[in-house]
């Protein structure tokens, strides 16, 4: 019997986050672990008369494709691959991951040169995105693996997901778009500001955030949500960061991650566990040494760390950034082949300062 939270995640994914539309061609993809979610989601999207295209994929098959791929492989993607971009006007992505770490040997060098060979898809989706041509969100499934990395029981670990994502109140729309009204606020009031100074434990950052657009995340790009970002300017980032978290991407995690920045690129970067993962990440591209986005995380139903950046850069009272690629509509003009994540905790004495103005404390907004 399908968990009925199943079947309300579903209906909201598609009736809220994406809002099919008959005639949307639906791209679905995840995998086996998630067939409970996907099925529901299927169904759901031919209920609101679109057509669901569902691509399964198989784990193992990219641990084998680092392992046996030549240069000229690593490099290739088929022309249809550009096709599939301009075609779908709804993407919805299931994260089913059976094993996070199934490509922590892979040789860094390889997982970059296939992000670069795959930096023309991404920079096309997130063009249509930004246009509205384009409509996404990006989800999780529950699995074993996600539940391990997180501490927690699967049974636990489903409970943490379906309340983050407000799957247990009585109106779970209604809840995402208060929510979002509250976010607006925030939105409202750093939109006229021009420059951000980030302080706390081994941490003083100054970036300038003029012209740029603050984002509302309430839902309907990643679900669950709760964060509001925006591109920072590109060459405006000074001074230095401690991330609270350890920085997870590509199975590894990197820990006690220090990043140092003058002109906006990282001049200098340690880490205490993967510091030789980290440089190699770095070096990726031009892109992937600045900043395509600084946000804030505002979801107070998320307080504990879990690995998984789905969840972790939503936690209430912390602040992010992500190296490389930024998202257009929010002004961003840095392009790379990776988007990465990192979360810093200003929950125990941190500050951020807004034009002069003290804007929060101890991860507690003030305004």
């Amino acid at each position: 019997m399908r968990d009925p939270r199943v079947q309300t995640m579903a209906e909201v994914l598609v009736d809220y986050s994406v809002a099919v539309r008959p005639g949307d061609l639906v791209r679905l993809t995840g995998g086996p672990e998630g067939a409970p979610l996907l099925h529901a989601v299927y169904e759901r999207v031919l209920e609101k008369g679109g057509h669901p295209w569902l691509q399964i994929s198989l784990e193992e098959t990219e641990e084998t494709f680092f392992k046996k791929a030549t240069d000229p492989q690593l490099d290739y993607l088929p022309k249809f691959a550009h096709q599939i971009i301009e075609e779908i006007q709804v993407s919805i992505g299931v994260r089913t991951d059976t094993n996070t770490k199934r490509l922590t040997h892979v040789e860094p060098a390889r997982q970059a040169r296939r992000a670069r060979a795959m930096r023309p898809i991404f920079e096309r989706f997130l063009e249509r995105a930004a246009r509205g041509e384009l409509r996404w969100v990006s989800t999780l499934f529950p699995t074993p693996a996600f539940a391990q990395d997180a501490e927690m029981s699967l049974r636990e670990f489903e409970d943490f997901v379906f309340q983050a994502c407000l799957l247990e109140e009585r109106d779970p729309v209604g809840a995402w778009q208060e929510i979002s009204r509250r976010q607006k606020a925030l939105v409202d009031c750093l939109g006229s500001k021009r420059e951000i100074h980030v302080v706390g434990p081994d941490t003083d950052l100054r970036l300038r955030v003029e012209g740029r657009t603050w984002i509302n995340c309430d839902g309907h790009e990643n679900f669950p949500d709760g964060e509001i970002f925006t591109g920072p300017v590109e060459d405006s980032l000074e001074g230095k960061i401690r991330f609270s978290y350890p920085a997870c991407i590509y199975g590894r995690e990197v820990e006690d991650v220090r990043l140092q920045f003058k002109n906006g690129r990282v001049v200098k970067a340690s880490a205490a566990k993967n510091e030789d993962f980290l440089l190699k990440m770095l070096d990726t591209d031009e892109g992937s040494r600045y900043v395509g986005e600084f946000a804030f995380g505002t979801n107070p139903g998320i307080q504990r760390f879990t690995k998984n950046i789905l969840f972790d850069e939503k936690i209430g009272g912390t602040v992010h950034l992500a190296l490389g690629r930024g998202y257009p509509e929010s002004g961003s003009r840095n392009s790379s082949a990776i988007h990465w994540d990192m979360v810093c905790d200003l929950r125990q004495g941190g500050e951020v300062w807004v034009d002069g103005t003290l804007f929060s404390r101890d991860g507690k907004i003030l305004v």
